[in-house]
Parts: C-alpha cells; sequence; structure tokens
C-alpha cells in the first residue's frame, strides 16, 4: 500500500441516517396498528388510513392506497373471505396475525433476541439442557449425548495406553454437567367488561396488544413455558392466539369468580411446577354465574357477597402455589381497597397503572417471576 493508498484507510463516523421506507412499507406500518384498533376489520381500517393519508400526505400520485391494497393482497397480508353473517368481504390472514403480535412485541418490550429453548435457570445441578462446563464421572442413566467423547478418549489413553490397541471403558466415560431448566406456566386474564371502553377511553386495545406482545415473548424466547390466554365478562372462556387482534369489549359485567376458576382449572392440569396468573381489569367485580345458571349482577359499589367469592379464590390459588398478579387499570379508593385485600389473600401482587407502560409492568413482572419462582 503506498501513501496515497493509506490516506484513505481508517474509520468514518457520522450521524446514523436511517433508510429511507418505501411507501407500502411505511403505510404496512400503520395498518398494523390501525387493524389492532379495529379489531381485525379491514373496511373500517382503510377507512382511517383515508383520513392519515388526507392528514399527512403518506401516498403519492405514483402510489395510491388502492395500488396498496392491491400490495397487500398480492403479497398475502389481506384475502377474501366469509364473515360471520355469511356476506363476503376482506379479512387479513395469519401472516398479518403473525407481524402484529411481532410489532405488539417490538412496542413493548423492545427488540429481543431470539434464545434457544427455554431460559429457565436454576442452580442446581442434574439432567437438564445446557452444559456448565464442567465434567463428572458416567452414571447408569446418563444419556449418550451428554457424553464429552474428547475427555473420555483422553482418560481411555490414560487408563488403558494404547500400546495394545486402543480400549474405551466404562469407567473412562464422563459426561457434562448440565443444569435443569425450569418451565413457566402463565394464565393472562383480560376484562372484556362494557367499562374497558367506558369515559371515551380504549383499554381493550392496550390489553391486546400485551397479551400479543406476551404470547410472542413466550413463543420466541421461552418456548419452554405455556401461555393461556382467557377473557371474562358475564362469563369466562379461553381464547387462542389468534383470536387476539380480533377480541372486542361486550355488555358485560364483570365476572371475576369465572375468570379465576377458568385460570386454576387450566393450571391444575400443567404439569410445570412454576404457575402463575396474570390479570388486567379496569372494574370491580360484579356479576357471579348461581349453581341454577342464572346472573347474580349488582354494579353498585361493592356487593359484599361477590367480593368474598372472589378472595375465597384468591386464597385457593394460595393454596395451590400459583400467585395472581393483578394491574389494575383504575385508581378509584375504593376498588384499590379491594384489590389490596384480594392480594392480601392470595399473597401476590398489584399494580396500580394506567395503560401507559402496563406493557414494560407486565414483562418486568414476568421476568421477576421467572427468576423468583424457579424451584429445584
Amino acid at each position: 500500500m503506498n501513501k496515497r493508498d493509506s490516506a484513505y484507510t481508517g474509520f468514518v463516523f457520522k450521524k446514523y441516517e436511517a433508510p429511507e421506507l418505501s411507501v407500502f412499507d411505511k403505510l404496512l406500518d400503520i395498518f398494523k396498528e390501525v387493524i389492532t384498533h379495529t379489531s381485525g376489520d379491514v373496511d373500517e381500517a382503510f377507512d382511517w388510513l383515508e383520513q392519515l393519508d388526507k392528514t399527512y400526505e403518506i401516498t403519492t400520485p405514483e402510489y395510491t392506497l388502492e395500488d396498496f391494497k392491491r400490495d397487500l393482497f398480492e403479497k398475502g397480508f389481506i384475502q377474501e373471505r366469509t364473515k360471520p353473517d355469511g356476506n363476503s368481504g376482506i379479512g387479513i390472514t395469519a401472516k398479518t396475525e403473525r407481524a402484529i403480535r411481532q410489532r405488539a412485541l417490538n412496542q413493548i418490550f423492545g427488540k429481543l433476541k431470539k434464545s434457544g429453548s427455554g431460559n429457565h435457570n436454576t442452580k442446581k445441578i442434574g439432567t437438564g439442557d445446557e452444559t456448565t462446563g464442567e465434567t463428572r464421572a458416567y452414571q447408569f442413566g446418563d444419556g449418550l449425548d451428554n457424553v464429552s467423547m474428547t475427555e473420555s478418549i483422553r482418560n481411555a489413553q490414560i487408563n488403558n495406553g494404547i500400546s495394545n490397541g486402543f480400549q474405551l471403558t466404562e469407567e473412562d466415560l464422563v459426561v457434562n454437567e448440565t443444569t435443569h431448566k425450569s418451565q413457566m406456566s402463565t394464565v393472562l386474564m383480560i376484562d372484556i367488561s362494557h367499562s374497558m371502553i367506558l369515559y371515551g377511553e380504549d383499554r381493550i386495545t392496550p390489553a391486546k396488544k400485551v397479551a400479543m406482545a406476551l404470547a410472542e415473548l413466550i413463543t420466541t424466547r421461552y418456548p419452554k413455558d405455556t401461555l393461556d390466554i382467557i377473557v371474562f365478562g358475564n362469563d369466562s372462556w379461553r381464547i387462542s392466539i389468534q383470536d387476539l387482534p380480533y377480541l372486542q369489549v361486550g355488555p358485560y359485567h364483570t365476572n371475576t369468580v369465572a375468570g379465576l376458576e377458568l385460570a386454576m382449572d387450566l393450571l391444575r392440569r400443567k404439569k410445570n411446577t412454576n404457575k402463575q396468573i396474570f390479570m388486567i381489569t379496569d372494574g370491580k367485580p360484579s356479576c357471579l354465574r348461581l349453581p341454577d345458571g342464572r346472573y347474580y349482577k349488582n354494579s353498585n359499589g361493592l356487593d359484599q357477597h361477590i367480593v368474598r367469592k372472589c378472595y375465597d379464590k384468591a386464597s385457593q390459588a394460595r393454596k395451590l402455589h400459583i400467585p395472581i398478579t393483578t394491574f389494575m387499570i383504575a385508581q378509584d379508593h375504593y376498588l384499590m381497597q379491594f384489590v389490596r385485600a384480594f392480594t392480601q389473600a392470595n399473597q401476590g401482587k398489584a399494580f396500580y397503572t394506567g395503560l401507559q407502560g402496563l406493557g414494560e409492568m407486565i414483562f418486568e413482572d414476568y421476568e421477576q417471576n421467572r427468576k423468583k419462582r424457579i424451584k429445584g
């Protein structure tokens, strides 16, 4: 290299410039946000996009919303489908559902790197998934995949020599030491009572985003963990991850007891030692289903009959070693008193929060619980 060449070597530092996004990519990012708010309604989402385009001039004469819709079809983000009322229409695809979950994960938890199977390390040595870097003598029952061939062959050469041919005996074998990896089973309860959209505040969309982000986190970073998602209004039922973008509130009261019963029933079936319930709600319990199938409802204050049933379920969960973490999207003084008593009965935790930062708190609590709840 001559002097002229060497003058141009070295590092050049300058301010980072984000790559320019195409109009399609800009619209796609907005579409994924809007479709979450419209609960999967593509027609309504495009109405929103038209209004946003008029305000912010996102499209160009060369690339219009019609071009964007055509590309969504061609790239597999939307498709023709039959609506529940029997009429044909446009709906989102599984590809879009996955994209929405990933976007929620990035929004709430940040861009997390995908790791291998499970990530719940314990300090106990034994048959597990991850090596510690240490070895020990082979014992009957050890898996052959854990045998350290390098160390075993080295032992055979030292113990038996090589003059009479190579010999490898059971006494020469050593295995890689491993640590246990625990599994966590989580049930996320989402309140879908009518109050989740009262007072001009959309509380259900942030709850959906949290559920989608938590689902994406567990399936990508902690694939050995399990997550069940249930909703509760007058009754409670389980929903799939695929149902989340379409989740809506209904004309329901809040049957917290039904949600807790279903959550505990799901967790009883799990073989994992570590179990927990996350509950997102904004209102007081106001409904019970009676043994004869009728509903007992009372929205006026805290009904002591309903409240006592909630406390009983909290205590029952504690006996089953299932902690409940309540995220209360309200700060009414009398409701906070109820949540405090409910949390004390369960020996769980409670957060009194608005919608801002809800996802971060649930993520942090999930991480903390998985560290604290690990058992040898």
